[in-house]
C-alpha cells in the first residue's frame, strides 16, 4: 500500500531522472517489454543496449527469483526503442503490490505508453500442454491487493479507474494476427492471479476454472492494473509451462517451470519480435 504519497512520487521521479541520465538523449522508448521466467533470451536480441542492474537504480526493489535476471535494459529490437525489463517483481516474494509495480510509475514517467507483459503460467483451459501461448483478454484478480490501495497518484490516474478495457482489444487482435503469420498457434482466455509462492490446490484450480480461467500465475495483473490506471496500452502473452495442479499425474515444480519456458520460449520471442513492428 502507498502510505506517504509525497515520499513515493518523489522515489519515482528519482528513478526516472536516474534511468535519464544513463541513456541518450535521443532515446525515446514508447514500448517496455517484461521478461518472464524462463524467457531471458529475448534480451539478447537488443542491440545498442545500456544495461542498468535494478540495485542501482534508486528506489528499485531487488528481483530475487531464479530465471529473472535483475536489470533494465535499453536499446533496440526490431529496429524500435524499446525498455526491457529482464526480471520482474512478485508480492510472494514480501514486496507490497505498490512496491512490485513501481516500475510501471517510473516506465509511465518516462513516456511509455505500451507495457507488454509475458509470464510463465499453469494451464487450466482445455487443450492446453505445456508449450502454448494464451493471449490475455482479461483476468481474475480476487487475490490481489490492489497496489492503487492508499492515497491516489492523480497526476497517474483517477480514483477508482474503470477495468472493462485493461488489455487493448486492438493488440489482442494485432497477436493473433502475428501469431497466424509466423505460424505459431496461439490461444486466447483469461488469466488468474494467485499470490503464491505455494502453488494451487487441485479444489483452487477446480474453481478458478468454473471461473472461466484459462491459465493462473503469480504475476502480471497487479503490473496491468496500474498500468492502466496511468493509461498505458497493455498487451500479454502466458506461456503454459505445466499443467495446473490436479490436471495432470505430475508434482509441480519450479525446474519444471523453467526448463519448459526455455522450451516455449522462441515462440514467444518471435511473436513479441513481430508485434512490435505492427504496433
Amino acid at each position: 500500500m502507498i502510505n506517504d504519497k509525497e515520499i513515493y512520487l518523489t522515489d519515482i521521479r528519482n528513478a526516472s531522472a536516474y534511468i535519464k541520465s544513463r541513456i541518450p538523449e535521443d532515446f525515446s522508448p514508447e514500448i517496455c517489454i517484461v521478461l518472464g521466467s524462463g524467457l531471458g533470451p529475448l534480451a539478447s536480441d537488443v542491440t545498442d543496449e545500456i544495461s542498468i542492474p535494478y540495485a542501482d537504480i534508486p528506489g528499485f526493489p531487488r528481483s530475487t527469483v531464479p530465471g529473472h535476471e535483475g536489470r533494465l535494459l535499453a536499446g533496440k529490437l526490431e529496429g524500435r526503442d524499446v525498455f526491457m525489463m529482464s526480471g520482474r517483481f512478485h508480492y510472494y516474494e514480501g514486496f507490497d503490490t505498490s512496491v512490485a509495480t513501481f516500475y510501471v510509475r517510473v516506465m509511465a514517467l518516462l513516456g511509455v505508453k505500451t507495457l507488454i507483459l509475458t509470464n510463465a503460467a499453469g494451464g487450466i483451459k482445455e487443450g492446453f500442454k505445456p508449450g502454448s501461448l494464451m493471449v490475455i483478454k482479461d483476468h481474475i484478480s480476487f487475490f490481489c491487493e490492489s497496489p492503487l490501495r492508499g492515497p491516489n497518484l492523480d497526476d497517474f490516474g483517477p480514483r477508482f479507474p474503470d477495468q472493462s478495457h485493461v488489455y487493448d482489444e486492438g493488440y489482442v487482435t494485432k497477436l493473433e494476427e502475428c501469431a497466424e503469420e509466423i505460424g505459431i498457434e496461439l490461444f486466447h482466455g483469461t488469466y488468474a492471479f494467485c499470490r503464491g509462492p505455494q502453488y494451487e490446490t487441485p479444489a483452487e484450480i477446480q474453481a478458478l476454472k468454473l471461473l472461466g480461467a484459462g491459465a493462473v500465475g503469480m504475476s502480471t495483473v497487479p503490473e496491468a492494473i496500474v498500468a492502466a490506471h496511468c493509461g498505458m496500452k497493455i498487451a500479454a502473452i502466458s506461456c503454459v509451462t505445466n499443467l495446473a495442479a490436479g490436471l495432470s499425474d505430475k508434482p509441480l515444480n519450479h525446474q519444471e517451470v523453467m526448463e519448459n519456458a526455455a522450451k516455449v520460449s522462441s515462440s514467444c520471442c518471435a511473436l513479441v519480435k513481430r508485434f512490435i513492428t505492427k504496433i
